[in-house]
């Protein structure tokens, strides 16, 4: 049994919920998503909570049934809270910097790489360390997926450490060139 998929999604009090068939529809103070729900899995909404319910115990029945449950409880944080993903950029002249709406990266090539933020999505660059790039939004996915995208610029490398990382991730260092011994 899906012990993810059993557990309500309480609802607070500045959110709505609309159900439409297989739709669900979140609404809050940072804006609105949706979602399609597989048909085999139903979605019903008792007393400020959501529930999520299979037809049956089949392997992949179950899988989707902890998904949906996990997807909405996603929505759910995305319209209250919001999500963030931080950047960190390490090299000698790396910076980002915000123009507009734009990201800026300068990265050490001879150009500067400018990304556009998708809908829903924002970018914030601290100001007096321009090597700490945010990126905010309110679907989880897509602001994973833009942060992915900004890393893909430049990932980090093993041995000076230079490059695009997430401030979670380690990166694992290695020795450079052994010297010549006679």
């Amino acid at each position: 049994m899906s012990r993810i998929g059993k557990k309500p999604v309480e609802i607070p009090a500045k959110v709505s919920i609309a159900i439409d068939g297989q739709d669900v529809t979140v609404k809050g103070p940072k804006g609105e998503l949706k979602m399609t729900v597989h048909p085999q899995i139903s979605v019903k909404q008792e007393d400020g909570k959501l529930l999520v319910e299979r037809p049956n115990d089949l392997g992949p029945v179950r899988a989707l049934h902890g998904l949906t449950r996990a997807l909405l409880a996603n929505m759910v944080q995305g319209v209250t809270e919001g999500f963030q993903k931080t950047l960190i950029v390490e090299g000698v002249g790396y910076s980002g910097e915000i123009r507009g709406q734009d990201l800026v990266m300068k990265l050490g090539y001879s150009h500067e790489i400018v990304v556009n933020p998708p809908k829903d999505v924002s970018f914030e660059v601290e100001g007096r360390n321009p090597t700490i790039v945010r990126v905010k939004g309110i679907d989880r996915q897509v602001v994973g997926q833009v942060a992915a995208n900004i890393r893909e610029l430049r990932p980090p490398e093993p041995y000076k450490g230079k490059g695009v990382r997430y401030s979670d991730e380690v990166i694992r260092r290695k020795a450079g060139k052994a010297g010549k011994t006679k």
